[in-house]
């Protein structure tokens, strides 16, 4: 594959590949460490903490694209893996809720810089439009394979060992990253064509909301962060507690998500080469809706069962492969080439801001009140969300509604101009 010819793209890929399992087996224990601690609270505890990483997201990733041309950005990628490293290294030693929280606000905060540099690195290495689009699909493939995989590895390693043990195998994880980063030639960033740092934070925020296409997206990333909530929230203790599963099969539903995933991110380098991006995401948009429907039913009719559980999870997974993968095609055809960091980072903090409304329903809402309200009450932001991003993001986009987005980089002056504003 040509994609995989290129040396530093491969390292880079490596890198996040390891990187991802280490993250995986690390979101399967914090789970099972939050139950291990807080017992029937543990839908409340994790919600807490995940709730803390999307702050440290929707605040940090801005700034840290304002100041990414500023900074080396192969040490400072290096240098969060290291800090993301040692912090997993003391999780196994948290005796207190609190811990938790202190531990995962520092993790994240590595997190928050790390992603959007990491992401509009890739287009700086892959300059064929083709193959990044391909880079973009493989980046969604090693995500469905970690969903997919890690909870699978987590699940065996459960059956003769502590979930302790599973924060020692992230660690390692980052700090192999690392080393694959740093050897790996990674140019600066461009200058931006903004020079104060807070210009540059707003630069891609305001473009979201100046551009059609975009609103679009911010609609869509509430509908992934509806139903994925309840898939990384609430499944421990709905596998534990309605379903009287055991650690491994928690693991084992998680799986089945990332089975969905992996299904439909297997298809869809292809597909939109030929689909719209916009066709496909609207229909993820439609299943994740639906699953969520699907899941308050499920609880509604007092019958909680492993086939339907396994059903929806599978559903979620495909669901969120089919809005997640395009997006970052979409963003690179919505803005210049020097405006891609500051667009990644919009986009990264204000999926998250998405997942910080969606946390706490799931977590709080669902230990408080009970799954099925806290599950209605996300099935009406899913398609709140889905309904936003039909009326927001015009059917007849860029090229038209059945053709890929056309990217601004193989446009002239005036095509682009055309582009953004039939955007």
């Amino acid at each position: 594959m040509r994609l995989f010819a290129i040396r530093d793209y491969r390292h880079l890929f490596t890198a996040q590949v390891i990187a991802l399992f280490g993250t995986g087996l690390t979101t399967v224990a914090l789970g099972l460490l939050a139950y291990d601690l807080a017992g029937p609270r543990a839908g409340m505890v994790l919600g807490t903490a995940l709730t803390i990483k999307m702050v440290m997201y929707v605040l940090i990733a801005p700034l840290a694209a304002a100041y990414v041309d500023r900074l080396p950005r192969r040490t400072l990628l290096v240098l969060l893996d290291v800090i993301r490293g040692a912090v997993v290294l003391v999780l196994p030693l948290v005796t207190e809720v609190w811990h938790i929280y202190v531990l995962i606000g520092l993790l994240q905060a590595g997190s928050a810089a790390f992603t959007p540099t990491f992401q509009a690195v890739i287009p700086d290495i892959v300059t064929d439009e083709s193959d990044y689009t391909r880079a973009l699909s493989a980046s969604q493939v090693a995500s469905t394979m970690e969903s997919l995989l890690s909870p699978v590895l987590a699940a065996l390693a459960l059956t003769f060992m502590s979930f302790n043990w599973l924060f020692l195998g992230t660690s390692a994880g980052y700090l192999l990253s690392a080393l694959l980063v740093l050897f790996t030639r990674i140019p600066n960033a461009r200058p931006s064509a903004h020079t104060k740092a807070w210009e540059k934070a707003a630069a891609g925020i305001r473009t979201f909301f100046q551009t059609p296409r975009l609103r679009g997206i911010m609609a869509l990333n509430l509908v992934v962060a509806a139903a994925g909530s309840i898939v990384v929230v609430n499944t421990v203790n709905y596998v534990r507690d309605e379903l009287g599963g055991s650690q491994s099969d928690v693991a084992w539903m998680l799986a089945a998500s990332g089975t969905g995933t992996l299904l439909a991110a297997l298809v869809l380098p292809r597909v939109l080469d030929r689909i719209a991006a916009r066709t496909v995401m609207m229909t993820g948009a439609g299943v994740l809706a639906g699953a969520t429907a699907a899941g308050v039913s499920l609880l509604a009719s007092g019958f909680a069962t492993w086939t339907g559980t396994v059903i929806i999870w599978t559903a979620t997974g495909i669901g969120m492969a089919l809005i997640i993968t395009p997006t970052g095609k979409v963003l690179r055809a919505s803005v210049e080439r020097n405006a891609i960091p500051e667009a990644f980072a919009a986009q990264f903090s204000l999926s998250h801001l998405a997942w910080l409304i969606t946390y706490p329903v799931a977590g709080w809402l669902g230990t408080k009140a009970g799954f099925t309200l806290a599950w209605s009450v996300l099935t009406v932001l899913a398609g709140a969300g889905a309904i936003g991003a039909l009326l927001l993001w015009p059917r007849h986009d860029g090229r038209g509604a059945t053709s890929p987005v056309a990217g601004p980089r193989h446009a002239s002056g005036a095509d682009r101009s055309t582009l953004s504003k039939a955007a």
